[in-house]
């Protein structure tokens, strides 16, 4: 049986996961929604 107390003291995080977080938390990424609240606030502008 799985002792999970023992099994989280071995527990250590993965580096790799740590690096792409980093990477992606400083890319300007542009998701669906920052696209459409773009396209609204030029459509007002026009008017």
């Amino acid at each position: 049986m799985i002792n999970f107390d023992e099994e989280l003291k071995k527990y250590q995080p993965s580096t790799e996961i740590e690096n792409i977080e980093e990477i992606v938390n400083k890319q300007d990424l542009t998701d669906m929604t920052d696209i459409m609240r773009e396209m609204m606030n030029e459509g007002k502008g026009k008017k």
